[in-house]
């Protein structure tokens, strides 16, 4: 999927130098959530979504959608947690909503025309399609609902979590300039080295980029919570505590990824953290952005390097700046299903500039890596605006 990866970041990069040459404001958050959209796409459905050209695409209003937070919704999360039994009557009274007839239908839909056609193709539709083939190895029934709610997973897995992974790592950036020239420096240097090609061990190597990554879902995991439950009675070693089967659990991801205790000064963004020296004291249980054991993020590989390449192909050619309009400290939307920004549109902004970081006032051009484009309004510098 690694190529179809890099094909939808080509088309980020030529949609932003696009909309900078316009002089157009963009929307960080939206840019990423439209790169992710197609990246989903095109490795998972194996449709050219062109959320990067059209204003709104279906996917990405069912993206919208299910990351919503709504009353009906909060409703049946809690009947989920309380009581199972009421959330299934609950569900089933319930008409299905916009992104569940979407993924049927186009679950449905791709599969049949494959397999009348004959297409092969390496994504996660064909994995479906081999699964629908020889049932007898999973012995369950292959419906189109519960082929469909796989697809769904593969969908949410990786689409609002690595935007949001993206956005909040061009925020980190551009509030720390040194770590931002420090990763910069390393994408042109693979860059150069590479002789301009971006292949799967290249993105391996570049350590920094692995180190701000890293950095990134400390501060910011995805899911401030995990939970699991007790498949057996379970009694901690030299204790009389008993955590009793089918009790359900909460991990508090996000607190322990900010415990003091664990990562002094956890409000600090730091990539050495998780330099080769530092990472060996960080405990496996006190980071988990994505999991741990058999019930980790199965898309935590394909989020790696959807996140990674989104990022290399924005920073390439573009410095990120803040603006004074920028809220500094971050604040966090609580009603939001996953961790995300509460500050409205307006409030974040970022300012392109020329590759020697000169921020080019009272004029009505600035350069990004040299080429003078239109960017200015009254005065004021357009560029990336954060949600």
């Amino acid at each position: 999927m690694f190529r179809l990866i890099l094909e939808c970041s080509n088309h980020l990069e030529e949609y932003l130098g696009t909309m900078v040459e316009k002089g157009e404001l963009i929307n960080a958050r939206e840019l990423a959530s439209k790169f992710t959209t197609d990246v989903i796409g095109s490795c998972g459905f194996g449709i050219e979504m062109n959320s990067l050209s059209e204003q709104e695409s279906e996917f990405r209003r069912a993206g919208k959608d299910i990351f919503s937070t709504n009353f009906f919704r909060i409703l049946k999360t809690k009947f989920h947690e309380m009581q199972p039994w009421l959330h299934t009557l609950f569900v089933r009274l319930l008409p299905y909503d916009m992104p569940t007839k979407l993924f049927i239908k186009i679950t449905s839909e791709t599969l049949n025309y494959r397999e009348k056609n004959n297409i092969v193709r390496p994504d996660f539709m064909n994995i479906l399609m081999e699964l629908r083939r020889h049932p007898e190895k999973i012995n369950i029934e292959l419906t189109d609902e519960l082929l469909a709610a796989q697809a769904f997973i593969f969908f949410t897995a990786g689409f609002e979590t690595s935007s949001t992974t993206i956005s909040n790592t061009l925020y980190e950036l551009a509030l720390n300039p040194d770590i931002q020239t420090k990763l910069r420096e390393e994408i042109k240097q693979f860059e150069v080295k590479n002789g301009g090609e971006w292949k799967y061990e290249t993105i391996k190597e570049m350590k920094y980029l692995h180190k701000v990554f890293q950095e990134t879902l400390r501060k910011y995991p995805p899911l401030v919570l995990l939970s699991r439950l007790s498949t057996e009675d379970y009694t901690f070693d030299n204790t009389k505590i008993t955590i009793p089967k089918g009790t359900l659990i909460w991990i508090p991801v996000f607190a322990i990824h900010r415990d003091p205790d664990i990562y002094p000064d956890p409000e600090k963004y730091d990539p050495e953290r998780f330099a080769e020296d530092n990472f060996h004291e960080i405990q496996p249980m006190h980071y988990m952005p994505f999991g741990h054991g058999p019930r980790n993020c199965v898309g935590a590989r394909f989020a790696f390097y959807q996140t990674k390449i989104g990022l290399i192909k924005i920073l390439r050619k573009n410095k990120i700046d803040v603006c004074p309009e920028t809220k500094i400290p971050y604040k966090l939307n609580p009603f939001s299903f996953i961790l995300t920004p509460s500050t409205p549109l307006s409030s974040l902004k970022y300012e392109m500039t020329c590759k020697n970081g000169e921020k080019k006032k009272n004029r009505k051009r600035i350069c990004i890596q040299g080429q003078e484009v239109l960017s200015y309004n009254n005065g004021d510098v357009r560029g990336l605006e954060l949600l």
